[in-house]
């Protein structure tokens, strides 16, 4: 028998693994690590939008954590989450005592987790156009009530500011915010559309030819 087909070990149910299945799992985990530092860098790489809150940012972030889950399932999109923000973590710190970071993970595991569970249910081009669509739809309302519950009233205290300041500073990008619910509809709510419709879009372009060659390398 060929060395790299050489049995190594025997898993539960009698399943046979071989040093081909072992140097395939590592390939696997690595590009998963890997598309977590991606994530990470992409993080560094924010920008405003025009007419939206200034506070808010938009990053490309979420690519990889929707690519490796397609790719790999919802699993390995949850250790991309893990993998990013821990190295966020070191590389910037956080500026919100961990809130942010919180923040973080709920919007990207509300962003990706039902796409993915809907598409490897059924995995279809159809099904999973479906999914980010559910999906960006979803996180832009999670990111509503995690922003004013969560990420303002915590920089209002942190800051010494009001809420009032926070309403008044995007008034002046956008002047149909006159309070806290035109700055949800306004504001939060079709930033976080743009922010995640734009991030499915290139998922969905991308994905096939970039899925081809990482595959094509771990089966190699």
């Amino acid at each position: 028998m060929n060395e790299t087909n050489e049995t190594i070990n025997v898993t539960g149910g009698g399943k046979v693994q071989t040093r081909d299945d072992a140097r395939m799992r590592v390939k696997k985990i690595a590009f998963i690590g890997l598309m977590g530092a991606v994530s990470a860098v992409l993080m560094l790489f924010r920008f405003p939008i025009p007419f939206m809150p200034p506070f808010l940012s938009f990053d490309f972030s979420g690519l990889m954590e929707m690519l490796g889950g397609f790719m790999f399932g919802p699993v390995a999109a949850l250790c991309i989450i893990i993998v990013k923000i821990m190295l966020q973590l070191v590389m910037q710190g956080s500026f919100s005592l961990g809130t942010g970071e919180l923040q973080n993970l709920i919007l990207s595991c509300t962003y990706v987790l039902p796409a993915l569970l809907l598409y490897h249910r059924n995995k279809s081009r159809k099904m999973a156009v479906a999914g980010m669509a559910v999906s960006s739809l979803l996180v832009a309302v999670v990111a509503v009530f995690t922003n004013l519950y969560l990420i303002i009233p915590f920089y209002v205290k942190l800051f010494g500011m009001s809420m009032d300041d926070i309403i008044a500073m995007c008034s002046t990008v956008n002047p149909a915010v006159k309070n806290a619910a035109t700055m949800a509809v306004f504001g939060i709510l079709p930033f976080n559309l743009i922010k995640y419709g734009v991030t499915s879009l290139v998922t969905f372009i991308i994905y096939k030819r970039l899925s081809r060659v990482i595959k094509g390398v771990i089966n190699k």
